[in-house]
């Protein structure tokens, strides 16, 4: 039986106190300021009841405590390495300094609505509220797998974040493709052709290996990748595998390349903690191992950008104290940069696949993107036909007003 009824603390001060029975047979209780809270509190309690769906506050852990287990799982499943790190840098900086002494029973579909005008107001950006709401969906869904919660109050959330931000891909020009291909020479010449003709993410290009290079069909099979921390192991979904054509500057390339590429053996581990001795990389170091991303950047397409003058805003020179250097005239020391990542010139070899008149289904497969609302969401835009728009609008006036186009 639930009922809500006045009680005298020995502090001296009067609470009521709503009870009621769970779905174990237990009597549960909780303390109220007003009558009015322990009866509204108590209706929502005993539905849940009904339906299978309420753990009792006594029972549930705090946020802190279930994301600890959700990380926890996450490393048990094996997730990349820096995806486990990038959750645990939703808890630590985003999550638990916020809502990690509530308990999981305590939040409910405003309480998240709460959190995440919180975090905007603590300057984060629209983007990470809502990864750090997924997080917490993700945290709320292992305790229920644990049987330590009874629902996910972000699911179905809609936190009418701002869209105001573009949402399409910097893509360098034509002009500035010729540019970086006019550039590029030695070691880096042919790992720049095949981003820009293949459209290997950065991970896949530092993973692609020589029995992957298929000279004879032209074409290149992604089949591995390199992470963050230089191991080699699979691509992180089913559709990344696939087979990509290579046009022929870039066959002769990679044929020239081959020939003095470094093959020396390793002695490193993949993900599975495997030994592997031949790598046999198409881009590896100079030793032969895995090539780090930063040096791609710094070492190669950076320097190749600038000496294109594809760059972007000149920054500060800094000094060994880490402070911009000034000239004798008291004016800071400025230096070029370049203007894109890496990542762009995906876009790119998408752009130019969607302009030859791919359609969106095969740009899906040739990306390695695993759903193809992931590919209109980045290139819808592209595949917009200017000339049939104009054509259409010109046909709505003569419909309409009888005006000759």
């Amino acid at each position: 039986m639930a009922t809500v009824r006045k009680r005298k603390l020995p502090s001296g001060l009067t609470r009521w106190q709503a009870s009621y029975i769970d779905g174990a047979g237990k009597r549960r209780a909780k303390l109220f300021d007003r009558k009015s809270d322990g009866e509204a509190w108590l209706v929502e309690v005993q539905h849940d009841v009904k339906r299978g769906l309420h753990t009792p506050g006594s029972v549930s852990p705090t946020v802190k405590v279930a994301a600890a287990l959700w990380i926890k799982r996450s490393n048990e499943k094996g997730l990349e390495p820096t995806t486990v790190r990038q959750y645990e840098e939703h808890v630590d900086l985003h999550i638990v300094p916020f809502i990690g002494g509530k308990k999981l029973s305590d939040l409910t579909m405003p309480a998240v609505n709460e959190f995440a005008d919180r975090l905007r107001e603590g300057g984060r950006s629209p983007a990470m509220v809502l990864r750090a709401v997924r997080s917490l969906g993700a945290i709320f869904r292992e305790a229920r797998r644990r049987g330590l919660a009874a629902s996910d109050p972000t699911a179905g959330l809609d936190l009418h974040l701002s869209d105001r931000e573009d949402p399409r891909p910097t893509i360098p020009t034509k002009a500035e493709l010729h540019a970086i291909i006019t550039a590029a020479t030695g070691r880096w010449r042919p790992l720049i052709l095949t981003a820009i003709f293949c459209g290997l993410r950065g991970s896949e290009l530092r993973g692609l290996r020589w029995v992957d290079v298929d000279f004879e069909g032209r074409t290149i099979s992604v089949s591995q990748r390199a992470d963050a921390f230089h191991r080699i192991g699979r691509l992180k979904s089913k559709a990344g595998y696939r087979s990509i054509p290579m046009p022929s500057l870039l066959v002769n390339a990679l044929r020239e390349w081959k020939l003095i590429c470094p093959k020396r053996d390793t002695g490193s581990r993949d993900t599975d903690g495997k030994s592997v001795k031949a790598l046999d990389l198409v881009f590896p170091s100079g030793n032969g191992k895995v090539e780090a991303h930063s040096n791609i950047a710094q070492r190669g397409f950076d320097p190749i950008q600038i000496a294109a003058r594809v760059t972007g805003e000149p920054v500060p020179v800094l000094g060994a104290d880490g402070k911009p250097v000034v000239n004798n005239a008291g004016d800071f020391v400025m230096c070029e940069t370049a203007k894109y990542g890496l990542h762009a010139l995906r876009h790119a070899c998408a752009s130019l696949w969607i302009e030859n008149g791919m359609n969106p289904k095969r740009i899906q497969k040739l990306m390695g993107h695993s759903t193809i609302q992931m590919t209109f969401d980045t290139y819808g835009h592209l595949f917009a036909d200017a000339e049939a728009d104009q054509k259409a609008a010109e046909d709505i006036q003569a419909r309409l007003l009888g005006m000759p186009k």
